[in-house]
């Protein structure tokens, strides 16, 4: 993608933002805050429209000149998580809606050429079945897109996993993806969200309908590393599901953890709280961005360790 152009996405993504907040400020749909959030300004819940409404007309000016950057058709899985994300935001969705749209739009996938197939020696398994490729597939889907909402908990958490796991997995790949249009551009989108999050006054958060976006794509490159189109680079060879769990290891961590400690308190394991890891974080360091920057820190340690050790 031209430098030109990634940077009219950059514009656009953030006019759309600045737009679309305008509009819900006007209209006076807040983001409430109450003992469990961890800001206390007035916010939208925008962020994740706009950068939808960015990934769409770009796409759909590619499409109509002709040009496939990618397979068009995620759009049905992106837009229906989207859909869902913003119905909640504003309409509490019912759970169990929620969780029966996310294992339909998991088969979506599937059925579009994303599936685990091969265990890469998990348990001892490599190529499996293909109904235990679908549950597998179906159950990990669930997981990540509930480990991306999850942390959608600070500033611009959520926003920097997801470029970090875009842009790792393109680092290791030993040629450019299918998927490299939609993850570049998903990144050049989220460079003005920034800004939003983290200002002062009348913030922008991604909302449901951002976290669910970002969650799919996230969980359709994971379903590409673990297939057999995705090779990892000579120079850093690594087991494809230990590899996956690095790209995403903050959000499952934290999402496991919270797991334990809401069952453990006889709670739902969706009960919202501030038990998460970042929110004790920012307890201490006392700073959004610090707290990310650890948190990020923290994950590139761990990466950096590991192929230390494997080329000593």
């Amino acid at each position: 993608m031209e430098i030109p152009f990634s940077f009219l996405i950059i514009v656009l993504s953030g006019l759309l933002t600045y737009f679309i907040q305008k509009i819900f400020v006007y209209y006076k749909r807040f983001d409430g805050f109450n003992h469990r959030s961890s800001h206390k300004t007035l916010a939208t819940r925008t962020g994740g429209v706009g950068v939808f409404m960015t990934l769409f007309f770009v796409s759909l000016y590619f499409y109509f000149n002709s040009i496939e950057l990618f397979d068009y058709s995620l759009f049905i899985p992106l837009g229906i998580m989207f859909i869902v994300g913003v119905y909640d935001d504003f309409y509490n969705a019912d759970f169990k809606l929620k969780f029966l749209l996310q294992i339909i739009v998991a088969k979506i996938i599937i059925d579009q050429g994303y599936a685990i197939t091969n265990y890469h020696g998990l348990f001892g398994l490599y190529e499996v079945p293909w109904i235990l490729a679908q549950l597998s597939t179906v159950f990990v889907f669930l997981v990540i897109i509930n480990a991306i909402n999850f942390i959608d908990g600070i500033d611009g958490l959520a926003i920097t996993e997801v470029i970090k796991t875009i842009i790792l997995i393109e680092f290791f790949s030993a040629s450019t993806t299918v998927l490299s249009p939609l993850g570049m551009m998903l990144v050049l989108c989220l460079i003005p969200l920034y800004y939003f999050n983290f200002k002062k006054s009348q913030k922008v958060f991604l909302g449901d309908g951002g976290s669910l976006l970002f969650g799919t794509i996230v969980s359709i490159y994971i379903f590409y590393v673990l297939g057999n189109e995705y090779q990892i680079r000579e120079d850093f060879q690594i087991n494809k599901v230990l590899f996956a769990v690095l790209m995403i290891l903050y959000p499952l961590v934290d999402l496991l953890r919270v797991f334990i400690l809401r069952i453990k308190d006889g709670k739902s394991p969706f009960t919202a709280d501030q038990k998460h890891i970042h929110h004790y974080l920012i307890k201490y360091l006392g700073n959004h961005f610090i707290t990310t920057m650890a948190i990020l820190s923290f994950e590139f340690f761990l990466l950096l360790v590991y192929f230390s050790h494997k080329f000593m």
